[in-house]
């Protein structure tokens, strides 16, 4: 494979077995291999970054919410109110959670494949405590639920954040999951929290990832007097 020597691709010589990054280009019959900051001088497109914002429903604690997420993610820093113009806290270095209101909080980040995956994840986790907010009138349906059915949502919750963080979660023998990540496979079980996988490095993310989400989804509950 030869590369244009005027492309920046081609200013080092990739060594046999180096992985190269860049973008492939198709206009007729031809193709052309280049690094994103060249596609706006050999081609007629640009490139550009998508910035997304979505408001969600939130009346509970913003402080509540910061520690929620505390348990799930390794990274989760307060912004100074000058340079977010109210409280705001920062998720992994990529998405901004900002309160709004008392009923709304926004999420801002720049699109790419692992914000997107986190601001998924953050959204069902917001979702899932404004459920769990207590009311000042409990009605007599909500009294009576039963732990088995309470049980049930938290599982439909904890099987969505693992999607969102692996992608790939299915149900298999024994109530076990299996999770795939690039051709490696590691079964997780909830009961035990045991983890089973030959990549070392898969095995440690699904347990501390599933720990945290156990910690954030089924917080120990208070006693009531």
């Amino acid at each position: 494979m030869y590369f244009n020597s005027e492309k920046r691709l081609a200013e080092k010589t990739p060594e046999v077995g180096e992985t190269v990054s860049s973008l492939l280009l198709k206009k007729a019959f031809t193709y052309q291999i280049m690094a994103p900051d060249d596609l706006h001088v050999f081609s007629q497109l640009s490139t550009a970054n998508i910035s997304q914002r979505i408001t969600i429903a939130y009346s509970g604690a913003f402080g509540v919410l910061k520690h929620r997420l505390k348990q799930m993610f390794e990274s989760v820093e307060s912004l100074p109110d000058e340079e977010s113009e109210g409280p705001a806290f920062r998720v992994h270095e990529r998405l901004t959670v900002k309160y709004e209101s008392e009923k709304h909080i926004s999420l801002h980040w720049r699109s790419d494949p692992i914000s997107d995956m986190v601001s998924d994840s953050v959204v069902a986790l917001v979702l899932n405590t404004s459920r769990e907010i207590p009311k000042v009138v409990v009605e007599s349906e909500e009294a009576t639920k039963t732990e088995e059915e309470n049980n049930k949502k938290a599982e439909k919750v904890i099987h969505a954040l693992l999607v969102s963080l692996f992608g790939d979660v299915k149900f298999g023998e024994n109530g076990k999951l299996v999770i795939s990540v690039d051709g490696n496979v590691a079964h997780l079980d909830k009961l035990s929290e045991n983890v089973e996988s030959e990549n070392e490095g898969l095995k440690e993310r699904v347990r501390v990832a599933f720990q945290r989400i156990q910690n954030a989804v089924k917080p120990i509950p208070l006693s009531v007097s």
